[in-house]
């Protein structure tokens, strides 16, 4: 609305006019009077004002800092989030990882859920055990219950960490840290967990939950915690790279006031900030282009006791056996090619996690494990106890893959003799294979040493998957991720590694039954048997290998096979006589639930060329076209030829 002069004038005249009559200053009935008719034109155009004085402050930013054409930057929308991308590739941006963060988001507002109740246990529990002291009447109990309390600050060590001993136990060991040299939080361990709590007199108040992304690129990760995740605290996002820091600065103030406030963004190296803040953080998340494997070392010391680690690995080819020293040289294992070799990655991954972290007396506790698309994606929570750092060993193993056939078996690093109440921890018995294979006479390859423990806790599986579901709305690849965790959920939890069903008859060189005839005679013989998540055609089984390939045997003798040579590894399987005999009548777990219900559990991909992209600053060439597709190739190369002239 705009008002002339003229429309001024005549107003003031009227104003002067009856600020005479009742006796009141003309000059302050006017100011009076234009102010309130200024407020009320700025509310009624502020909300239409709003995102139009936001996106031209911010175009108006880029155009002063950026040398670039203002068209070249897009909006892309991802959850809550909204970020501006320029079009030539100098901050890496992958439309493929939105189901790492939707899958990352899912998690991260459970650890708040299970954190929360965690500490409403450890208060109970604390109240109760000080009231059963007060009733018994002895104090020395007591003392120790408040030994926590009573700390000074001065009393902590310069990282923040109390010493352990060795003879104290989990429920019983507490570890405290800084935050900028002023809020002190100690982190007390309970049966279930380890809880952050603040100190205080008296009172202790669970914080919000602080966030870091060590390699944050255009911020898109952070914005979407920050924005999406109730209940959230500061999410840091760090980064090396100068075009990066700026382009997530620009999109913290593109998100809006709720961004500002939560998200900071800093231009250093990730490994020296997390050194440099050890024991800050509830949650670090690790998304590299690449290996995270340098990043690990500090990674573990950053995060505090009971708190987060979300790692991803993206270099698949390396994990999996295409570089075997490779691997070694950064993980500390050797992989193996089988069927299996994508799980084995994700124990892999996690096997070196808990070598880090046991440097630092610190351990372990997996929650989700997941391999989709062209990456792994672990979910872990690291506590500190040296005593149950112990443990590690029997939760390690090598593995035995026959050259000849499928069989592989595993080796535990080592084991505990129990005497009393003490504990004896030992190396473990060997070999559990001889040099050559019982079923075919081959050789064995040996790799490892993976994690051979639960890479899932159901629990929280279960409780991230009805997370999920009741907000499906706020989770763009809901589709997606959902299939990934119902058949996670399915899994069984304690079976490493598992089989192919068409390797077990590529190798007799037989017909396969169905998977529902072979679930039904492995189940009728007594054991279990489930599907994995990594690979449609696996089947994870307790069955030890001689059962498996009985129950071949009597498949093969109802579906006779031509002959083969008498040295191939099928000719000589087939020649032992079968000690089980197998049972094919159709089980009832044959199925699993979501295959009773049609739920669907792996889905094609939702594009043509869904795959990694190219790292930040590298050039859009015609070699690029299966990453990209042809479309793309041909739009980068027309755009040069419509530069060459203007730069000419």
């Amino acid at each position: 609305m705009l008002v002339t002069h003229s429309h001024v004038l005549k107003l003031q005249s009227k104003l002067d006019t009856a600020a005479t009559r009742i006796g009141i200053n003309p000059i302050s009935l006017f100011k009076g009077f234009w102010s309130f008719f200024c407020s009320k034109t700025v509310e009624q155009k502020a909300e239409e004002r709003e995102k139009e004085q936001t996106l031209n402050l911010f175009l108006h930013d880029i155009g002063r800092t950026m040398s670039s054409d203002l068209s070249d930057y897009k909006i892309i929308k991802e959850g809550e989030a909204e970020i501006l991308m320029h079009a030539k590739n100098e901050v890496f941006y992958n439309k493929t990882q939105v189901n790492n963060r939707d899958i990352s988001i899912a998690v991260l507002r459970t650890f708040i859920s299970k954190r929360k109740q965690e500490h409403e246990a450890y208060l109970s529990k604390r109240t109760k055990g000080a009231q059963k002291v007060s009733e018994n009447g002895d104090s020395s109990e007591l003392v120790k219950e408040e030994v926590p309390d009573s700390t000074a600050p001065e009393d902590h060590k310069s990282n923040g960490e109390c010493e352990v001993e060795e003879e104290i136990s989990p429920e019983e060991q507490c570890s405290t840290m800084e935050e900028d040299s002023v809020n002190v939080t100690e982190e007390c361990s309970t049966t279930e967990g380890q809880i952050n709590v603040s100190e205080g007199k008296g009172k202790r108040e669970l914080k919000p939950p602080r966030v870091l992304e060590a390699l944050s690129a255009s911020g898109l990760r952070s914005l979407r915690y920050a924005r999406e995740v109730e209940g959230i605290g500061q999410v840091i996002a760090v980064d090396n790279d100068k075009a990066s820091v700026e382009a997530c600065r620009r999109n913290i103030k593109f998100n809006g006031s709720v961004a500002a406030s939560k998200v900071e963004s800093h231009l250093a190296d990730a490994r020296v900030y997390m050194l440099t803040h050890a024991k800050e953080f509830d949650v670090v998340d690790l998304d590299p282009y690449g290996s995270p494997s340098m990043f690990l070392d500090s990674a573990v010391q950053s995060v505090v006791d009971g708190g987060m680690l979300m790692c991803t690995a993206t270099d698949m080819a390396v994990l999996c056996g295409g570089n075997g020293e490779v691997c070694y040289s950064k993980y500390g294992s050797y992989p193996l090619r089988g069927k299996y070799c994508h799980e084995m990655a994700l124990r892999i991954v996690l096997a070196c996690i808990e070598s880090h972290a046991n440097r630092y007396k610190r351990y372990i506790v997996p929650v989700l494990s997941v391999q989709m698309d062209f990456y792994l994606r672990v979910f872990v929570r690291i506590y500190t106890s040296a005593s149950a750092m112990k443990n590690t060993p029997l939760k390690l193993s090598y593995v035995y893959q026959c050259t000849g056939c499928d069989s592989f078996h595993l080796q535990p690093i080592g084991r505990t003799i129990s005497k009393n109440t003490s504990v004896r921890y030992l190396p473990g018995f060997g070999p559990v294979v001889p040099q050559e294979c019982r079923d075919c006479g081959k050789k064995f390859n040996m790799g490892g040493p993976i994690w051979s423990a639960p890479i899932h806790d159901q629990e929280w599986v279960a409780a991230i998957l009805a997370d999920v579901k009741s907000m499906k709305d706020r989770y763009p690849a809901y589709d997606r991720i959902s299939a990934v965790l119902t058949t996670i959920s399915e899994e069984l939890p304690d079976v490493p590694l598992f089989l192919s069903l068409h390797n077990l008859c590529a190798t007799l060189k037989c017909t396969s039954p169905s998977a529902i005839i072979f679930r039904s005679a492995v189940i009728n013989a007594g054991y279990r048997i489930s599907g994995t998540h990594v690979n449609p055609l696996g089947l994870k089984s307790d069955a030890p290998m001689d059962v498996i390939w009985d129950i071949m045997r009597c498949w093969v003798k109802n579906h006779p096979v031509k002959p083969q040579p008498a040295d191939q590894p099928g000719s000589i399987i087939l020649a032992k006589e079968p000690v089980l005999q197998a049972n094919f009548a159709r089980a009832v777990a044959s199925l699993s639930k979501a295959q009773a219900k049609k739920v669907a559990r792996f889905l094609p991909n939702p594009e043509r060329h869904w795959g990694p992209k190219l790292r930040a600053g590298r050039q859009i060439t015609s070699k690029h076209v299966s990453l990209l597709g042809p479309e793309a190739i041909n739009g980068a190369l027309n755009q040069e030829d419509d530069e060459e002239p203007k730069s000419s």
